[in-house]
């Protein structure tokens, strides 16, 4: 054998034994994705493509700690009202341009003054945007705000190229700052992504290529998974969790979630006559009573979908187990419907037309015409469910969300007068108030006693009915190495790469 053949050898031997990336990681979502502008999206598979796409001034690890993305430092003022932040030198958006405090400062203004924008109520308290020097700016707030790292490291933290986002057709051709840019998007079909070989972390990113396909059928998603078409999906029901641990070419990622599904009502829809449900807070109340949120997580969840009764998880300080003491009460459900004046009440729900929704919402039409309402379930493609939602158009609609780290995210857009996500259009000054004192603090008992006092209200008024706290099983090909399932709920691909 001549030198050259031994060389040819002993690289065949060396490419054999070491991994080889793919070139295209292919990803199973439950839902498509709504606009692609992260100012103005609200679809939890949004977040998913924004992971890879759009990166943010903050990250949070797998223990929900604020971690440096783009914000290579940052320290707070003395009195709690000046956040300074310094960025990486080395950073990049997808149309060649630097990200530098100008651009920064312009998406942090665009997030609160675009009409449009669902992070309005997420970057309320920050006041003006100074920039100091090219990778320098100081967040200068209207008062203290301790959820304020926690938006910036989700979608009000993500920065867009400021010479794109001037355009009309942003969302449908987003220049982002991630490790991957955008290519094509067929709705309802996939979305494209492929590396950007000018990310500042682009050596730990190992795919040329993203696909996101929407498959709203668990099973069919679970299918294409094992005949290799995809390579990781979300959410596989909890009815395949065995059949996927039981599968050597698969491997199981579960992890508990911060978020909730939750079923909210539409105050402003009709009047009392026409709509009784969004006037009445007892028909509301009986409503709640009539479900038994322990069947839901044994008949559909498997045991997975742990029962909720207010959007805080265990795992936050601000929630609190006297909260639970609700419990289906079928008697008491039609005394306060007949102390209301009615026997019957009709309701249409709207919900996302994937597996588990589909079912949990059966569950609670057969419980609920049980107590005297009679419900007719109106199954939605997810991204024309948050639209209907958005613009009001529903009576009661399903409305999941995935969870932040600081609580104030799971509570203050959805029930402060202003807020962002408050698609049931409940107002109270007195949970406002509670609210914005909570922001303001830094103790966490302080900021505790707060939200009970706000949930305390939330409880009896019930805009938003939870029903179970949203658990993120993954599942992968077992080819696929150095996956790691975040509490978030998001698919984060730094370091991940695929064998064979």
């Amino acid at each position: 054998m001549n030198c050259v053949t031994k060389l040819l050898s002993a690289v065949t031997v060396l490419v054999l034994a070491s991994p080889t990336l793919a070139a295209d990681l292919r990803i199973g979502l439950q839902d498509d994705a709504d606009i692609l502008d992260p100012h103005r999206a609200r679809t939890f598979v949004g977040r998913i493509v924004f992971t890879s796409l759009c990166d943010k001034l903050f990250d949070i690890n797998e223990k929900l700690e604020i971690q440096p993305q783009l914000a290579k430092e940052w320290s707070w003022s003395e009195d709690g009202k000046t956040l300074t932040v310094t960025l990486r030198d080395n950073g990049k958006f997808h149309d060649g341009t630097t990200i530098d405090a100008a651009a920064v400062k312009a998406n942090l203004e665009r997030a609160k003054s675009l009409p449009e924008s669902l992070r309005k109520s997420e970057v309320a308290s920050i006041d003006s945007v100074e920039v100091t020097d090219a990778t320098t700016l100081a967040i200068h707030l209207v008062k203290p705000d301790a959820s304020l790292l926690s938006q910036l490291a989700d979608r009000a933290g993500m920065i867009l190229s400021p010479r794109a986002f001037e355009s009309a057709d942003f969302g449908q051709n987003p220049v982002c700052s991630g490790p991957y840019k955008f290519v094509e998007r067929i709705q309802n079909d996939r979305i494209v992504l492929e590396k950007f070989a000018d990310y500042w972390d682009a050596n730990n990113f190992n795919y040329d290529k993203l696909t996101f396909i929407p498959i709203s059928d668990s099973t069919v998603r679970l299918a294409n998974l094992r005949s290799g078409d995809l390579d990781i999906i979300e959410r596989i029901a909890p009815s395949d969790i065995e059949a996927v641990k039981g599968d050597a070419n698969l491997a199981f990622y579960p992890v508990t979630g911060t978020g909730y599904q939750a079923l909210t009502f539409n105050l402003k829809k009709g009047d009392k006559d026409t709509f009784p449900i969004g006037y009445d807070k007892r028909i509301r109340q009986a409503f709640e009573l009539s479900i038994d949120r322990n069947v839901i997580n044994e008949v559909v969840g498997q045991g997975i979908f742990q029962p909720a009764y207010q959007p805080f998880p265990p795992t936050s300080f601000a929630y609190d187990k006297k909260f639970e003491s609700r419990q289906r009460d079928v008697a008491k459900a039609k005394a306060l419907l007949a102390e209301a004046g009615h026997e019957r009440v009709k309701l249409e729900i709207a919900f996302g037309n994937n597996t588990a929704s589909q079912q949990v919402y059966e569950l609670i039409q057969a419980m609920s015409a049980e107590a005297g309402f009679d419900i007719s379930l109106r199954p939605t493609e997810f991204a024309a469910l948050q639209s209907a939602l958005k613009e009001g158009n529903f009576e009661a609609g399903q409305s999941g969300w995935s969870g932040r780290a600081d609580p104030d995210g799971n509570i203050h857009s959805f029930v402060s007068c202003k807020g962002n996500l408050n698609d049931a259009h409940f107002c109270s000054e007195k949970v406002d108030a509670l609210l914005e004192e909570a922001r303001s603090l830094t103790d966490t008992v302080k900021r505790k006693a707060l939200y009970d006092q706000a949930e305390e209200i939330i409880q009896d008024e019930l805009p938003i009915v939870y029903l179970y706290y949203q658990p993120w099983p993954f599942a992968a090909r077992a080819k696929v190495k150095g996956f790691t399932a975040y509490p978030d709920g998001m698919i984060r691909l730094k370091g991940v790469s695929s064998e064979g």
